[in-house]
């Protein structure tokens, strides 16, 4: 495939580590940028895991956690300045440079995280430590997603976005599965070492970052991916997309990108509702993310209990599950076109998985895996969904006219208002977890449920839209049959006349003859 045309010069630079390699096509530089987005938030991800992997370890051997409930101030500390910073973040990666934003995030977030472990070596008791870690590494994590969203979206545009980045979404369950095994693996030799270790990965996965991530394609010459509508919707994906990007950067024209204020970003249709969404799907994934290995530890499955480290193995299956319905949720949104609908039937499908795997998860291991990953599947699949390939499109919303880039920004409230969510979930869990785990379920099933019925109003009018598509192709069908049908009746008609025309000059030319007549020629008086 032709490679982009050099756009004009910019005030971009490329990384470092970029300018020492041979040059490389414009497709390999997106895989690039693919790939090391998909690495550095599998690392945010895998850093978060440790307190749900050591919760029942604290629980049981390091004051001050004795009381569950204290387990959960330190997850809502962290997720109530997670979800804070996130709007203070997409500001800031719409305005700053993108690569340097991310590297600097994921080193203070590893160097964060592997504070909160110096605790186990140090001996240190004082809940006030603790809560601090959290609310510093909460506030660095931050960083994180709006920035890749936003960079994913710089180098990838068109019809199957949300496919894209429903696979690259899987970072999500990757880093969740990665950090649960990490965690659990070291902390035979002391908790401290369950937090050390995914916070060292994540700070080596920022100096990657630093040397190797061009957040724009201008940064090494290509012109932008950003595209006229028309040309935008001819493409049958990125990579067509990509082919015609050259008419759009030799108009000589330059891409603008202003940042997009707060309310202007708010004001986009769609996105406060798809917020609200999230604050509910948020919160039952991650309940799920900080207290699925204790409530595995502490139940019973076939009548054996098991450890805290095969109750972290285990609870990873829920990510394989997630995995399947990140994937599953932008193929079908894509090929429906119908992102709120995909996101409502996933949410709808999450009630009566996650009362089955209450009811009857502990019924066997066989029962439990494959329930816990069904409930991964219809949890996870909206909550990827909505984060990745709608984020991005309301980010690039038509309202903007083309004149601004709001990504980040937008990222950042979706998914800001989601960690709300995130947050009062596990922090509601600690106290309601006392009185047993059917009322932590049936808050989970509740929270489902409204983030469906939150949606109702933009899948009525793309269930519409569905209907009158569908409509328009019969009747294009018909038009065309119809067509054909007349064009053929018009040869048939056409050939049975010139064989009527041609049988009747036959006929009198035989004539002619019979009677003795000459006839007439050219020339003849």
């Amino acid at each position: 495939m032709a490679k982009p045309p050099p756009a004009p010069h910019r005030a971009h630079r490329a990384p470092p580590g970029l300018c020492a390699l041979p040059a490389i096509s414009y497709n390999s530089h997106r895989g690039l940028v693919l790939g090391l987005t998909f690495v550095a938030y599998a690392l945010y991800h895998a850093s978060r895991k440790p307190p749900s992997i050591v919760k029942r370890a604290l629980s049981e051997a390091w004051p001050p956690f004795h009381d569950p409930a204290l387990l959960g101030e330190t997850d809502v500390a962290f997720l109530a300045f997670y979800s804070l910073g996130m709007f203070v973040a997409g500001h800031l990666g719409d305005r700053l440079d993108l690569r340097l934003f991310l590297a600097v995030g994921m080193i203070g977030s590893g160097t964060a995280v592997a504070l909160f472990g110096v605790g186990y070596f140090l001996s240190l008791h004082s809940l006030a430590f603790y809560l601090a870690a959290q609310v510093i590494a909460g506030l660095l994590q931050s960083t994180g997603w709006p920035s890749v969203v936003a960079i994913v979206g710089n180098w990838f545009r068109g019809r199957r976005r949300g496919l894209i980045m429903g696979i690259w979404n899987a970072h999500t369950s990757i880093g969740n599965i990665s950090g649960s095994l990490i965690a659990a693996a070291v902390l035979r030799y002391g908790w401290g070492w369950s937090f050390i270790v995914p916070g060292l990965l994540i700070a080596f996965g920022g100096v990657l970052v630093f040397f190797f991530l061009a957040p724009y394609p201008e940064d090494l010459g290509f012109s932008p991916t950003t595209l006229p509508k028309a040309v935008s919707e001819a493409s049958t994906d990125e990579e067509d997309s990509s082919s015609s990007a050259s008419a759009a950067g030799g108009a000589g024209k330059e891409e603008r990108r202003d940042a997009v204020g707060m309310w202007k970003a708010f004001a986009i249709p769609g996105v406060i509702t798809f917020a609200l969404c999230l604050f509910f799907a948020k919160l039952v994934a991650y309940t799920f993310l900080y207290w699925l290995p204790f409530y595995l530890s502490q139940t019973a499955i076939g009548g054996k209990e098991m450890s805290v480290t095969s109750a972290g193995y285990l609870s990873a299956l829920f990510d394989v599950g997630g995995i399947i319905g990140g994937i599953l949720a932008g193929f079908i949104s894509d090929h429906l076109n119908a992102r709120a609908t995909t996101a409502a039937i996933f949410m709808y499908l999450a009630i009566p998985s996650l009362y089955a795997f209450h009811a009857y998860g502990s019924t066997s291991e066989v029962a439990n895996i494959g329930l816990m990953m069904i409930s991964g599947l219809f949890v996870n699949g909206p909550y990827a969904l909505i984060t990745t390939a709608v984020s991005a499109d309301l980010g690039t919303h038509k309202s903007l006219k083309g004149d601004s880039r709001a990504l980040a920004t937008v990222t950042s409230i979706i998914d800001g208002t989601g960690s709300l969510g995130a947050a009062l979930g596990p922090f509601i869990t600690g106290f309601i977890s006392k009185r047993g785990w059917d009322s932590v379920f049936t808050m989970l099933i509740f929270c489902a449920l409204a983030a469906g019925v939150l949606l109702s109003r933009i899948v009525k009018s793309e269930i519409v839209h569905i209907i009158q598509n569908r409509r328009n192709h019969t009747l294009d069908m018909h038009n065309r049959t119809a067509g054909e049908d007349l064009k053929h009746t018009n040869v048939a008609s056409f050939s049975i006349l010139d064989m009527s025309n041609n049988g009747l000059l036959m006929f009198s030319f035989l004539f002619l003859i019979d009677s003795g007549a000459q006839p007439l020629l050219e020339g003849d008086t």
